[in-house]
């Protein structure tokens, strides 16, 4: 994949460097901070409330919403400069063979290293089966944490720095989990984890939060 770094071939696993190129990450980055309504919901789990621990915003296509923890989230209308950046993922994606129309958005805000996401796959069934992701870090490096669903090897990092892009290919749901662990790592992380919804979430039932799935995890 010239221009990307491939990380795994089976699952697919890659990141590229430069999405927005600087200082339109940096400036993009106070932006958000500043302009997005975020919010810190409070989910049920095992009959107690729990506020997740960092801030974030659902976006995209009306009918792009989720449902879970006994909670329909519906989207927000896709903001201008995060439409632009949709459009430069599909891009670069496209180039390499990756045909994919992203319909919604997570944004996530995490403070500090103390903010965080608990272990996951993202494979709600609103994502359809082996579904893309494109995971956009704006602000302090971090790493996520990977580790394999079913002992196929050794837990491994990738660390995410500032303007990143972080493609989350077939497979990726499948045979692995991810989390962003607490650090000591000082500075402002905001992601933007693109994905396609393919139906409404009054469709489906029964789905947990991805990444806070028991009180320990979030």
């Amino acid at each position: 994949m010239p221009g990307w770094e491939r990380l795994s071939t089976t699952p697919l696993l890659a990141r590229y460097q430069g999405v927005l190129g600087e200082p339109r990450a940096s400036e993009v980055l106070d932006r958000l901070d500043a302009s997005l309504d975020w919010q810190q919901p409070s989910l049920r789990l095992y009959g107690r409330e729990h506020p997740i621990p960092r801030r974030q915003v659902w976006m995209g296509e009306p009918e792009a919403c989720y449902r879970y923890s006994g909670r329909d989230f519906m989207p927000v209308a896709w903001d201008p400069e995060i439409l632009a950046i949709r459009d430069r993922i599909a891009t670069l994606l496209a180039a390499q063979g990756l045909e994919v129309t992203f319909n919604s958005v997570l944004l996530n805000r995490y403070a500090d290293g103390h903010e965080r996401m608990g272990w996951h796959s993202d494979d709600e069934p609103e994502l359809g089966q082996d579904p893309i992701v494109g995971a956009v870090t704006l602000g302090a490096e971090r790493p996520l944490r990977f580790r394999w669903k079913h002992g196929a090897g050794e837990p491994f990092n990738v660390w995410l720095p500032h303007d990143s892009l972080l493609l989350m290919g077939p497979g990726c749901q499948t045979l692995l989990q991810h989390a962003l662990l607490p650090r000591r790592i000082p500075g402002l992380r905001i992601s933007l984890t693109f994905r396609q919804i393919h139906w409404p979430a009054g469709n489906v039932g029964g789905i947990s939060a991805p990444g806070d799935r028991a009180p320990t995890e979030s």
